[in-house]
C-alpha cells in the first residue's frame, strides 16, 4: 500500500457518517457488497467472504482478489466484525480501463445484470465482495444443539425490512451499526504496528511477545488481530497458550504450543487446531497447583524452535500469587516484548518493566539482587527447562524486554447473555464439540468407537482424589485426554492400571468414554484422533473439564430413556447439590417441585 498503515487504520475507525455501501442479492444465499475506498460493512452472523475485485480487510487479515474465500464468524459474544475496503496499489489507469478490468474479472462469478449494476456504481479503488451462506458440519452441529445455537443468532429483531435486509438474511447475516464494530485505542494500534514491523524485520531473531493484563481487557482480541496482521506478511506465527480457562485453539484446561498458518476470523470455538505440543492440565485454573503449572509450561515451551514470532497468552489473574506467577513466566520465557493491558475498570497492576521484574521475587524465582547476595545462580532453575537455544551454551535469562503499555477501552455492552459466564460456557462447549465429528441424526451411543482393553492404558484422575474402587465411575461418561507416557504399561494381566501421580506428558487429543464393559474389561472411547496416532496412546487422564450437557440431552434419533439422563434425582444426598452448603433459595425450592433433568453415570 502506498498509504502509511497507521493512516489507513485511523481512517477505518473514523466517523460513522460515511455513505452506506450498496448491497445487492446475487441469487439464493448470496449477496454482493460494493465498498468505496476505505469504507466498511459491519455485520453480525456467519458467512463466506470472497473478494472479487480490489482488496478488503476483515479483523486485520487482508483478502485480495483471486484469493480463496474466508469463513467469517461475527458472533454476539464478541465485537462485531467489519469488512473494510483498503487502499491497494494500482498502476496508472483511467476509470474506463479499471471498469473494463473489473468486468472481465467478474464475468466468471456473476450474471450480466449483476455486472451491469456493479459497473453503474463503480468508483476507482473500490472493492467488490461476495457474501455467501456458510454451511459446514461444524456450524450445523453447533446450531443443532439448543444450548449452543444462540451464539450465531442475531441478538435483537430488526424493524427495517427492505431488499438489503432480505438479501443479507438469505446469506445468514445482518448489517450492524458501525459503533458495534471492533474499535482499538491509539495505544493498541501503535503496539500492533510496532510488533508487526519488528516481526517482519527479523534483525535480532524472532520476537517473543508476552501479552498480559487482567480479565476482560481485550487480550484475546488483540492476539487474534495481531496474528492476522502478521499472517499478511509472514507465513506462520507460533502461539503459546498459558491461560487454562480462556484457551484460544484447544479445549479448556490445556497448555499448548501451536503453529498458526491460517487467519482466525471468529471466536475460539470456530477455529480449534491441532497443537504442535500439548499437555492436559485438566482444570480451568492453576490455583493450589502452581508448581505443576510452571513445569508444564517449561515442558511445552521446550518445543519452540524460534523459527517464527511467538505470541504468549497469559491468565487474567494478575493479583497476589497470580502476579508472582507472571513474573516467573517472564523470567523463564525471556520475552523480547511484554504487552501489558490495563483499563479504567481493571484491577491495579504495576508496570512490568525489566527493572521491576529484576527486583521482584516470583513464586519460584528470586530477584537479581537476592540471587547476587545469596551467591547462587538462577540458571540452574532455568536449565531444568531445557529450552536454551542449541547454539548457545547457557539459557537466556534476564535479557530484558521492551514493555508496551496498552490502554484498553473496549466499548462492549454487557448483557446477561454475553457476560463472562455464558460466554465461557459457549466457548468451552463449542471447543469440545468441534473436536468430535459427530453426525447429526445419530445418538451419541450408537456412533462408531474404539474398544480399549483395561490393560492397554493407565488411568489418572487429575483434579480430585478418588478411591481406587470408584475410579471407573469417574471415568465413565467423561471427557478424557488421550496421552502418551514414557512408562511401559504392558505386562499387566487384567487392569485397570492406576497411576499414583499425574504425569507431565504429551496429550495427542481428546475423546469421550461412552461406556465401560466390565465383563470384557474394555473402555469404549469416541474420538476423532486417527488410528495411527491412537497406537501411541497409553494413558487416559480425566480432569474437571466436563462434557457439555447438551451433548447428552440433545441426542437426536433416540427413543425412550436417554442414556446418562434422569429426572429421579435425590438432591438431599451429600454432594448432590451444585452449591454444597448454600442456603435454600426460591429457585432451589421451585426445582424440588419441578426438577430439572440431571446427568448420572452408570457403568454398563
Amino acid at each position: 500500500s502506498s498509504m502509511p498503515k497507521r493512516m489507513a487504520w485511523k481512517r477505518w475507525y473514523g466517523p460513522a457518517s460515511l455513505p452506506i455501501p450498496p448491497v445487492r442479492p446475487a441469487g439464493p444465499g448470496r449477496a454482493l457488497v460494493l465498498l468505496p475506498l476505505e469504507q466498511g460493512f459491519t455485520f453480525s452472523g456467519i458467512c463466506r467472504v470472497t473478494c472479487l475485485y480490489g482488496q478488503v480487510q476483515v479483523f486485520g487479515f487482508t483478502i485480495s482478489q483471486g484469493q480463496p474465500a474466508q469463513e467469517v464468524f461475527s458472533a454476539y459474544t464478541h465485537s462485531r466484525l467489519t469488512i473494510n475496503a483498503v487502499h491497494y496499489s494500482m498502476p496508472e489507469k483511467s476509470k474506463k480501463e479499471m471498469k473494463r478490468e473489473a468486468r472481465a474479472l467478474l464475468r466468471s462469478h456473476l450474471n450480466r445484470d449483476d455486472r451491469c449494476w456493479l459497473m453503474k456504481n463503480f468508483s476507482p479503488l473500490c472493492s467488490i465482495v461476495m457474501l455467501e451462506q456458510l454451511k459446514t458440519s461444524t456450524v450445523n452441529f453447533l446450531v443443532s444443539h439448543p444450548g449452543l445455537s444462540y451464539v450465531f443468532v442475531q441478538e435483537s429483531p430488526t424493524f427495517q425490512i427492505n431488499s438489503e435486509h432480505l438479501a443479507l438474511r438469505s446469506v445468514g447475516i445482518r448489517r450492524e451499526k458501525k459503533k458495534n464494530g471492533l474499535r482499538f485505542t491509539e495505544s493498541a494500534l501503535s503496539a500492533m504496528e510496532e510488533l508487526v514491523t519488528v516481526s517482519c524485520e527479523e534483525v535480532d531473531g524472532c520476537p517473543v511477545i508476552l501479552v498480559c493484563g487482567s480479565q476482560d481487557v481485550g487480550k484475546s482480541t488483540f492476539n487474534r488481530y495481531l496474528i492476522n496482521q502478521l499472517l499478511n506478511s509472514i507465513s506462520c506465527v507460533d502461539y503459546l497458550e498459558c491461560d487454562l480457562g480462556q484457551t484460544e485453539f484447544t479445549p479448556p484446561g490445556c497448555i499448548s504450543l501451536l503453529n498458526i498458518t491460517e487467519p482466525v476470523l471468529g471466536p475460539p470455538f470456530t477455529h480449534q487446531r491441532t497443537p504442535q505440543k500439548m499437555v492436559y492440565y485438566g482444570k480451568p485454573s492453576c490455583k493450589n497447583n502452581y508448581e505443576n503449572y510452571i513445569e508444564i509450561i517449561k515442558y511445552v515451551f521446550s518445543s519452540y524452535k524460534r523459527e517464527s514470532p511467538l505470541i504468549v497468552n497469559t491468565m487474567g489473574w494478575v493479583s497476589d500469587k497470580g502476579l508472582l506467577l507472571l513474573i516467573d513466566l517472564i523470567r523463564l520465557l525471556s520475552p523480547s516484548h511484554v504487552v501489558q493491558f490495563s483499563s479504567g475498570r481493571s484491577k491495579y497492576m504495576p508496570n512490568l518493566t525489566p527493572d521491576y521484574v529484576d527486583d521482584m521475587d516470583g513464586l519460584y524465582t528470586k530477584s537479581k539482587s537476592r540471587v547476587r547476595n545469596r551467591g547462587f545462580q538462577l540458571a540452574e532453575f532455568a536449565e531444568s527447562s531445557e529450552f536454551a537455544d542449541e547454539e548457545k551454551e547457557s539459557p537466556v535469562v534476564f535479557t530484558g524486554h521492551k514493555l508496551m503499555c496498552v490502554q484498553s477501552d473496549f466499548a462492549f455492552r454487557k448483557t446477561p447473555r454475553n457476560s463472562r459466564a455464558p460466554h465461557w460456557a459457549a466457548s468451552s462447549a463449542g471447543s469440545l464439540l468441534l473436536l468430535l465429528p459427530l453426525p447429526l441424526p445419530r445418538p451419541l451411543l450408537v456412533l462408531s468407537h474404539f474398544q480399549v482393553p483395561f490393560n492397554a492404558v493407565a488411568l489418572r484422575i487429575i483434579h480430585a482424589d478418588v478411591a481406587p474402587t470408584h475410579i471407573l465411575y469417574a471415568v465413565n461418561a467423561s471427557w478424557v485426554g488421550l496421552c502418551k507416557i514414557l512408562d511401559d504399561v504392558r505386562g499387566y494381566a487384567h487392569g485397570p492400571i492406576l497411576l499414583a501421580q499425574t504425569p507431565i506428558c504429551d496429550c495427542l487429543g481428546f475423546g469421550i468414554c461412552r461406556g465401560i464393559d466390565m465383563e470384557k474389561r474394555l473402555y469404549h472411547i469416541l474420538t476423532p484422533v486417527p488410528p495411527e496416532e491412537l497406537r501411541n496412546v497409553n494413558c487416559l487422564l480425566v480432569g474437571a473439564i466436563s462434557i457439555p450437557q447438551c451433548v447428552f440431552k440433545s441426542q437426536r434419533g433416540l427413543e425412550g430413556t436417554i442414556p446418562y439422563i434422569t429426572t429421579d434425582y435425590n438432591r438431599k444426598l451429600p454432594g448432590a447439590s451444585e452449591k454444597i452448603g448454600a442456603r435454600e433459595t426460591k429457585e432451589t425450592r421451585e426445582e424440588k417441585v419441578h426438577p430439572k433433568p440431571k446427568l448420572y453415570r452408570k457403568i454398563n
